[in-house]
């Protein structure tokens, strides 16, 4: 899959600089998006539409009301010394499920690769709000890249946030023996 495009990543620069400038009533408007249809709150308009891609599907459209109003939410970017890892959400809930110990964790995130599109906006708002209660970063240009994909028939994004959640810690090896059965939603089921 491709990286995020420059356009995506300069609206995270954008989005960014707000939290740089202090600017909280911006932040704020930002928030009031939370737990709204994307694109149905105006506060969000002055800050969203100049970066909106002109001629796309409206899904594309929601994605940046919804990225920006989860940003403003929790706006703790990866640093850049973690570009040799995955940091795509699933590698976000990995390392929170290496933090918090918490079986529910990966209830959780299955939950989130479950979800449909209508779904969605609620279960990675309370996953975000899990990220940020732990202090674990999420990489706001690779999720609203990935977002866009959130439908495809293959399901590419939630098989890439499957990996990053589920693959070996670096250096070890696994067994046949150590291995555990597939959950639902590696098997496809």
């Amino acid at each position: 899959m491709s990286p995020p495009t420059a356009r995506e990543r300069e609206f995270v620069e954008y989005l960014q600089s707000l939290v740089d400038r202090e600017d909280r009533a911006a932040l704020a408007a930002l928030r009031r998006g939370l737990g709204k249809a994307p694109g149905s709150v105006p506060d969000l308009y002055p800050y969203v539409i100049p970066w909106v891609p002109e001629h796309g599907p409206p899904w594309h459209e929601e994605i940046y009301y919804l990225v920006s109003a989860l940003f403003a939410l929790y706006p703790e970017n990866w640093s850049p010394e973690d570009d040799h890892e995955p940091t795509n959400l699933g590698a976000s809930f990995r390392r929170l499920a290496s933090s918090a110990q918490s079986a529910s964790i990966e209830r959780r995130f299955i939950a989130l690769l479950n979800a449909g599109r209508d779904d969605l906006p609620e279960h990675l708002r309370h996953g975000i709000a899990l990220l940020k209660a732990h202090e674990i970063p999420v990489d706001w240009a690779e999720l609203l890249h990935d977002l866009r994909d959130w439908e495809h028939e293959d399901r590419p994004v939630q098989r890439r946030w499957a990996r990053a959640f589920w693959r070996e810690p670096p250096g070890s090896v696994s067994s046949p023996e150590s291995t555990t059965a597939p959950t639902a939603v590696e098997s496809g089921a």
